[in-house]
């Protein structure tokens, strides 16, 4: 049988972030986006719900939440639908939390784990982009070698959200001579390690409001303790696929947010006498919009289905983040169109959102599902 229904814990969680991310991001969003900075009471705010930590468990504890991208899924997606720069900048520590969770050895999730459920917003990162123009993770350009027993790391890294005011990086990095995901593996760096320097990013075109930091390892040290999944490593695969599902289900919620602003105004905004979602051409644009939200979820939820069931979701993902590329940042030019000159203007969002969505496209992933 195919169910397209949530259960009830992911409908409850739906039903609280529908007014979070209404009520408490859209109406900071701009403010923020004008100001390039993320005030703490945004990062406090989802703190307290513990959006990026439920899922850690009780051992280590955390409040022993199922550990599901697709209940991380829909979280993006409603917090996206509020501002793509905060729902970013809240789950931050997902990028390391959930790949510790998968991956990680039972030592690992008992020496780093905790970090996470205190009641103050703490933040490790994933180090994954790299800044060449060419950027594939199956080509990892980032090295680390094993020398004497101990893992030496030489590489660049950028686009890594908070990374400045990140306690810990997860660095992925290729352990081999040869291409593919396979070859990936995770190491876990203190800020503080020597050989590695944090330097702030230069900006992107959109989410401005969302500080990301470069970060250049030189030789840097780490024991084999370091290693996620110790021997075992981590199946790079999994976790390149979660990347990509949050990522399109940020955009999922941000191509949804422009859809629901426009269809008021296109029922209220008269032009030679006649409301323009009246007109044929503004109607079927509207239709097709509508459509296209609907078509982005499902496959965003069924790639995140895929993985929620330990399935090799590699198809299901890379079906859902192209598609969700092309169409998500259609849907919100649409409605930016809709306004017609009014779309550019920063008084309204439409012109941030279309920033916003053209960035989530060329980024492997800000956030984890």
């Amino acid at each position: 049988m195919i169910s397209f229904a949530l259960n009830e814990e992911q409908e409850l969680i739906r039903d609280m972030l529908v007014s979070f991310s209404r009520d408490e991001l859209a109406p900071k969003a701009r403010d923020a986006d004008e100001n390039a900075a993320i005030t703490d009471d945004v990062l406090a705010a989802g703190w307290e719900l513990g959006l990026a930590t439920s899922q850690i468990p009780e051992e280590f504890g955390g409040a022993g939440g199922e550990r599901s991208p697709l209940t991380n899924t829909i979280i993006l997606e409603e917090l996206g639908y509020g501002c793509a720069s905060f729902a970013s900048a809240i789950m931050a520590p997902s990028q390391f939390i959930q790949p510790l969770i998968d991956f990680g050895t039972t030592d690992q999730k008992r020496d780093y784990l905790p970090l996470f459920t205190g009641s103050e917003f703490h933040t490790a990162n994933l180090a994954l982009q790299e800044p060449h123009f060419t950027f594939d993770p199956v080509d990892m350009k980032t090295h680390a070698e094993n020398k004497n027993g101990n893992w030496v790391i030489n590489g660049q890294k950028s686009l890594i959200p908070l990374g400045e005011r990140s306690s810990h990086f997860l660095v992925i990095a290729r352990t081999s001579a040869e291409k593919g995901l396979k070859y990936l593996d995770a190491f876990i760096v203190p800020k503080d390690a020597k050989g590695l320097t944090v330097t702030p990013g230069s900006g992107t075109q959109g989410l401005h409001a969302l500080p990301m930091a470069s970060i250049e390892l030189d030789n840097v040290e780490v024991p084999p303790t370091a290693r996620l999944g110790g021997d075992a490593g981590i199946d790079g695969r999994r976790l390149i696929n979660t990347l990509r599902v949050g990522t399109a289900a940020l955009s999922v919620g941000v191509a949804h947010a422009a859809t629901d602003y426009a269809i008021p105004y296109a029922r209220e905004r008269e032009a030679f006498g006649e409301v323009i979602g009246k007109k044929q051409a503004i109607a079927f644009m509207l239709s097709d919009m509508y459509s296209e939200v609907e078509c982005m979820r499902w496959m965003v939820w069924k790639a995140a289905s895929a993985l929620d069931q330990g399935l090799d979701a590699t198809k299901e993902t890379t079906l859902a983040k192209n598609y969700v590329n092309r169409r998500a940042l259609k849907v919100v030019d649409d409605a930016l169109q809709i306004f017609g000159g009014h779309g550019f203007i920063r008084d309204l969002p439409l012109e941030m959102w279309l920033r916003n969505v053209r960035t989530l496209t060329v980024l492997e992933g800000p956030v984890a599902a």
